[in-house]
């Protein structure tokens, strides 16, 4: 059953068109609002979970706000910022429920990489919250020493290709995240690939819907919910899906 466990997603996107979207290299998503998502997650047993800014969304919070405001307080938001967003800005942010700053070094739409350092101990430091990054995990070894340096991080969908794989295991070693999710996007062995990364370290991974699936070449179905389950056995499972996620998003 999919409600056997609880879930707190992750990372999932809502798209509404009611608010301004910006074409990523000629690509406009469908609309998938907060009804789509909750008829989608029906039969989960959905604790909450993390609404992320997307490439075609750029540095626009209103939709985010919106969003948040309709799904209620086990929710939070991963946004995208300027590097001249003023403190108190970043701080009434803070207030309507986002918890993270997002680096799409993948699509672009956000700030630009030079500012990483910067902006995350910036953030860290004024509200607590910590850096999402959508990389390609073969373009993780120049930054290593940079990331690891940072006060928290996560990376995105496993770190998408095999290439890159050694780094990230590498990253997971000494502390960072990595989102369980966009199984439809990677190039490798997706159970291996947990199971290796929960012996590395248990707190690491969290799980995602990623919902819509945004030019995924296989978009979320189901069964990715039980892979886990299947590979790491229920009580891990249970961590992966919201036990590590509440505790990095900083909920109850």
């Amino acid at each position: 059953m999919l409600d056997s466990l609880l879930l707190f997603d992750s990372h999932f996107h809502i798209i509404d068109n009611k608010y301004p979207l910006i074409p990523n290299q000629g690509y406009l998503p469908d609309s998938f609002t907060v009804a789509d998502y909750r008829h989608r997650t029906s039969q989960y047993q959905v604790c909450g979970g993390a609404i992320v800014s997307g490439s075609f969304q750029g540095f626009n919070q209103s939709y985010l706000i919106d969003a948040l405001t309709q799904l209620g307080p086990n929710f939070v938001g991963v946004t995208q910022l300027p590097v001249d967003t003023k403190d108190e800005a970043i701080i009434q942010l803070n207030k309507a429920g986002i918890h993270a700053l997002r680096f799409n070094l993948k699509r672009g739409g956000s700030e630009d990489i030079t500012h990483l350092s910067r902006m995350a101990h910036r953030v860290y430091d004024l509200v607590g919250w910590h850096i999402e990054l959508y990389i390609d995990s073969q373009d993780l070894p120049p930054l290593y020493s940079q990331i690891i340096s940072l006060p928290a991080v996560s990376i995105d969908h496993l770190g998408l290709s095999k290439a890159g794989y050694p780094t990230l295991l590498k990253l997971v070693e000494q502390g960072i995240k990595v989102k369980a999710t966009g199984f439809g996007r990677v190039d490798f062995n997706i159970k291996n690939a947990l199971k290796n990364l929960y012996l590395a370290n248990p707190s690491a991974l969290m799980f995602g819907t990623d919902m819509p699936s945004t030019r995924a070449p296989r978009p979320y179905k189901d069964d990715d919910f039980f892979t886990v389950i299947d590979t790491l056995g229920e009580s891990a499972a249970q961590n992966v899906f919201s036990g590590n996620a509440k505790t990095f998003y900083r909920l109850p």
